[in-house]
């Protein structure tokens, strides 16, 4: 598969925003988001991306082209650490091409460790994409939760 996955720089922030738009329009129906008198979401907080050191954006490019992005967090509680996928986003004009998958399990390979990954319970696809991308990945080997009722979580180790 023709694809890349970038470590976003600063100089890319404009491009990571732009995407985010599209993002939000799609995660739109799952949320409260609205757009602003000006005709966009407003912002997402990415600033953290580029100051904390537990932050890593990447832009997905597939044949050259910019087709989505990940944001991946390293967690640190009290109990426990694990990675993240803060957001991810395939353009719809590149899904169910495998993209999503390879970039997934990419991301993975590049965080070596535990990490949580979760869904809204309204988000029946992202869970099964998920489910199906995580199954793959550990061979079987993950467990899942339901939080509270709302949320899907998978946890596995990469």
């Amino acid at each position: 598969m023709d694809y890349e996955i970038i470590k976003a720089s600063l100089e890319n922030i404009e491009i990571l925003s732009n995407l985010m738009q599209f993002y939000i329009y799609d995660f739109s129906e799952f949320i409260e988001a609205h757009v602003e008198e000006n005709g966009r979401f407003g912002e997402y907080p990415l600033n953290d991306y580029w100051t904390e050191d537990n932050h890593f954006p990447y832009l997905v490019r597939f044949k050259g082209k910019y087709a989505g992005f990940v944001l991946v967090k390293w967690i640190k509680t009290e109990t426990k650490s694990y990675f993240s996928i803060a957001e991810f986003f395939i353009m719809k004009k590149y899904r169910r091409t495998g993209l999503g998958k390879s970039v997934a399990s990419e991301i993975f390979r590049l965080h070596k460790g535990n990490w949580e990954v979760f869904q809204m319970e309204k988000n029946e696809q992202a869970q099964l994409f998920w489910k199906n991308v995580i199954k793959e990945y550990t061979d079987g080997r993950f467990t899942e939760r339901v939080e509270k009722g709302k949320r899907i979580t998978q946890e596995f180790a990469s």
